[in-house]
């Protein structure tokens, strides 16, 4: 959660507060900005806006969901144990909810953006709408496992675990 801190008068401040932190929002405006300027790119070279928005908002839910995907599985990764945290378990709900209501939201406009534009043919209505939804849950299950890989494993080293065992069998041999 983030805020906003405003001085109202001395000894007043008044806070605002908002879903994400900022650093989330710069990068969100960022991939929406960049995906407005790849479809521009795309436009102006091939003069066909049906091309540009399935393009664009492909590439822009690929990066959306990669990055969704890696912040969910570490958010699953640190979620809190709700029988015993309830305010911590609740906020990772929130926080999580508010993950999947943008990502929803983002799919849905993708597609209604494809489906605006100028076209005609079964394959224009029925299927190239979801191409950039399809990629983005890829993407998304990429950014999860992407994330679980790079989480550290522990593992005990063997040899180690095997030293272990033949120290009391010394200890027995030596009495």
């Amino acid at each position: 959660m983030g805020k906003f801190e405003r001085q109202i008068s001395e000894g007043v401040t008044k806070y605002y507060w908002y879903p994400g932190e900022k650093v989330d929002w710069i990068r969100g405006a960022l991939t929406v900005l960049g995906g407005g300027l790849l479809f521009a790119l795309i436009y102006v070279v091939s003069k066909n806006s049906l091309l540009a928005a399935v393009i664009a908002g492909t590439a822009v839910l690929a990066v959306v969901g990669a990055y969704l995907g890696r912040r969910d599985a570490a958010g699953l990764s640190e979620f809190h144990d709700p029988a015993t945290e309830r305010r911590e378990a609740v906020i990772d709900g929130t926080r999580a909810a508010w993950r999947g209501t943008l990502q929803g939201l983002l799919y849905a406009g993708s597609a209604m953006l494809v489906l605006n534009m100028p076209h005609d043919g079964f394959l224009a209505d029925w299927v190239l709408p979801f191409v950039p939804s399809i990629i983005g849950a890829l993407a998304h299950s990429g950014g999860m496992l992407w994330e679980r890989l790079a989480q550290e494993v522990t593992a005990e080293d063997p040899r180690a675990a095997a030293a272990d065992a033949e120290e009391p069998a010394k200890e027995l041999e030596s009495a």
